[in-house]
């Protein structure tokens, strides 16, 4: 007699309702679910407005969104009262918030998993140390939410940049050889300033065609850049693609200059080629590029002030900023140039 099917397992749900980066980099564990466990259905829980990250992902079956602008409080008991009727096995969070350990912690699933640092840990079946600033990287402290014991390699975030996106960004791709720079950042000192950029833009070799890009709100600035810069072949995409698409032109790039940013983590779901510039910020608290080549760019003098904080500021708390005005243009051409010799590898 056939042996009788094997029941359907039961789902697991990841919830990440942080930034895009933090999205980002959750998808490691959407990869090594997909590697030790590639019958289970997976869910994932996003903010409003990042849901095209993992909407078309292959290894999520289904995008739960938070609209946290909207109704904040009222949706997260509608959202609580979906994943309830879904009967998870697993709900793992992967943040510290009480706002996701709150739909963790009373999901109703057998297994409840997050970070101790999280005010609803105590509900939690099991917790992981989430330590910043011991040099290990925040998708090395996801992982070990699936298992706490895991010492093997790092799996790699990854994104899926569908047909018509990859389309998108290889019309731009076969204009020649290219660098991407994404000048922006939602924190001011995580952000090299405009002048720093300029003086990058006018020493790039005019060989490259350089693309700008960002969202929306980042049109205006990159348009600055691309005017006062007074150089050829500088292409202003801000506002013009989607993430994904924007991801799957940067891995094509000769070079990519981000900040300490979302951008580089759209870089390290490629394994694009990084040059990260930091500021205010340092690679030790665990967010690093994950590219195969990466480069970071930051002040090679120690400065008693830097780090000022875990993520940024709105201003220098001391007005100087000189973590980001002393970096050097020749820094970050010299990445351009190791960049170029692993091309002619």
């Amino acid at each position: 007699m056939p042996s009788a099917p094997l029941p359907a397992r039961r789902a697991v749900l990841l919830i990440q309702t942080a930034f895009i980066g933090d999205v980002i980099l959750a998808t490691a564990l959407l990869e090594r679910l997909h590697q030790m466990e590639p019958g289970t259905p997976v869910d994932f829980l996003v903010r409003k407005g990042n849901e095209e990250l993992v909407k078309n992902h292959p290894h999520v079956r289904r995008v739960l969104v938070w609209d946290k602008k909207q109704e904040k409080y009222r949706g997260l008991w509608y959202l609580l009262q979906q994943i309830r009727a879904a009967s998870y096995q697993r709900v793992i969070t992967l943040q510290r918030f009480a706002s996701t350990g709150f739909l963790t912690a009373f999901s109703g699933a057998p297994e409840r998993i997050g970070f101790d640092k999280n005010p609803f840990a105590f509900r939690f079946t099991r917790t992981t140390p989430h330590l910043i600033g011991a040099g290990v990287h925040e998708v090395s402290r996801n992982l070990h939410l699936l298992d706490p014991t895991y010492d093997g390699p790092l799996t790699l975030p990854r994104l899926y940049p569908s047909p018509v996106e990859e389309a998108t960004a290889a019309a731009y791709a076969a204009a020649g050889p290219y660098v991407c720079i994404a000048p922006t950042s939602v924190w001011f000192t995580k952000q090299f300033p405009r002048e720093q950029w300029l003086k990058l833009l006018r020493a790039l070799p005019l060989r490259y065609t350089v693309y700008l890009l960002g969202g929306p709100p980042d049109v205006a600035e990159c348009a600055h850049l691309l005017q006062a810069s007074g150089r050829a072949g500088v292409v202003n995409l801000a506002g013009q693609l989607s993430l994904l698409a924007s991801a799957a032109l940067m891995r094509g790039a000769v070079l990519n200059y981000v900040n300490d940013s979302a951008p580089m983590h759209l870089c390290s779901s490629q394994d694009a080629p990084t040059c990260a510039v930091y500021c205010s910020t340092v690679p030790f608290f665990g967010f690093g590029p994950l590219s195969s080549f990466s480069r970071i760019v930051e002040l090679p003098d120690e400065l008693a002030c830097r780090p000022c904080g875990l993520h940024g500021y709105s201003k220098c708390p001391l007005t100087h900023f000189q973590c980001a005005h002393g970096i050097e243009t020749s820094q970050l051409l010299s990445a351009l140039a190791e960049a170029e010799a692993e091309v002619v590898k």
